[in-house]
């Protein structure tokens, strides 16, 4: 799951959405005529860590690039999803176009999709073109199962003459993106993308803002979409974890053909969130190496007063560390307007000073 973020200033003249340009910094000009690049890279800008946990190989990969959108369908999109009519002029073309796209990969059973999607997927995103869509209907219809009654979600309204139809909006464009890099990688193995986490963390006393529900098929969205598709094919493991077919931790996931009649799909669960000036801190996205490991309040809660996004991210990865975490762990911290403004106090401190010591002496027991 991808989740697009729209950033508006408290001042109209000042407005900022996080767009496209594939670069790894984002471009814009001075009010006397310069030129500014802000590099993705630094560490102060976006901070990434990760870890191959216990494992001889890593399955867990990340990109972050500047993509160049048309800004009448940035408009659209955010006109859609929040009301409101953002005027790109108030930035200028250069800025109106630029998109960044953050993407974190979680690869089970190999890495081989999940390096494709490092490398390939932003492109993606960038190139869909709406008048592909007919064709790319016709092949999920010919998965045939689950796709049988699938009307084409998003991509409806460009099913049939898409050149008519208005432009594309950013929803429109992820899904049709996802269904097209599903479409190439028919013969790789399985990349499960259906529980990594995207966590908005709030000025207000840090409370979190889930923007992804993982994939799995006991969590309320999948049970809905796969049993009014499906009936149930839900089944408990020896170890109490529910398996779709019995195979599949997650419903949602890029690959894997042969499951896909059976109600698993590339399809992108797409959501907006309009962030106000300084309202929210940073935004946190997690593998499942660590989200297995902790709640969403701690993972926020742990980037609290970091110097800078780095740090930020180094503190979450190393917490799940002491606590066990054995599994590939990726960590990115993207920081927001409202950086360092965190007010009130940290609600899962003594929570994680607990669990720290009940770590340390399950270590010194299995040791003895």
């Amino acid at each position: 799951m991808l989740s697009c973020l729209t950033q508006r200033t408290s001042r109209s003249s000042s407005s900022l959405l996080l767009k496209k340009c594939y670069h790894d910094y984002i471009r814009g000009f001075t009010p006397g005529g310069g030129v500014i690049r802000v590099p993705l890279v630094s560490p102060k800008v976006i901070g990434v860590v990760n870890s191959r946990g216990i494992r001889s190989h890593q399955e867990d990969f990340y990109s972050f690039v500047t993509l160049s959108l048309d800004p009448e369908e940035l408009r659209l999109s955010v006109k859609k999803a929040h009301g409101v009519d953002w005027d790109p002029s108030s930035v200028g073309d250069v800025l109106a176009r630029q998109a960044v796209f953050i993407g974190i990969y979680d690869g089970h059973g190999g890495s081989a999709v999940s390096q494709y999607l490092r490398q390939e997927l932003h492109g993606l995103v960038e190139s869909v073109n709406k008048s592909h869509i007919p064709e790319l209907y016709a092949w999920i219809q010919e998965i045939g199962g689950y796709f049988k009654r699938f009307k084409g979600g998003a991509l409806a309204p460009w099913i049939n003459n898409p050149e008519d139809a208005p432009p594309l909006d950013l929803e429109a464009r992820m899904t049709q993106a996802f269904f097209e890099v599903d479409q190439h990688l028919l013969a790789l193995t399985v990349a499960h993308c259906g529980d990594t986490r995207v966590l908005l963390c709030s000025t207000d006393a840090g409370k979190v803002c889930p923007m992804t529900e993982n994939h799995h098929a006991d969590a309320r969205v999948e049970a809905i979409r796969l049993r009014r598709m499906m009936g149930s094919s839900l089944i408990t493991d020896s170890f109490g974890e529910s398996r779709w077919m019995g195979a599949l931790a997650n419903t949602r996931c890029l690959g894997d053909l042969r499951y896909k009649k059976f109600g698993v799909t590339p399809e992108p669960e797409v959501r907006t969130k309009l962030l106000e000036g300084s309202e929210w801190a940073y935004l946190v996205l997690i593998s499942d190496g660590i989200s297995s490991i902790l709640s969403d309040s701690e993972v926020v809660d742990l980037a609290r007063n970091a110097p800078d996004p780095k740090t930020a991210a180094e503190r979450i990865l190393s917490f799940a560390e002491e606590l066990g975490a054995e599994d590939n762990a990726t960590v990115i911290v993207v920081p927001l307007a409202g950086w360092g403004k965190i007010q009130g106090p940290d609600s899962t401190r003594e929570l994680r000073e607990y669990r720290r010591m009940q770590a340390v002496g399950s270590e010194r027991q299995r040791r003895m």
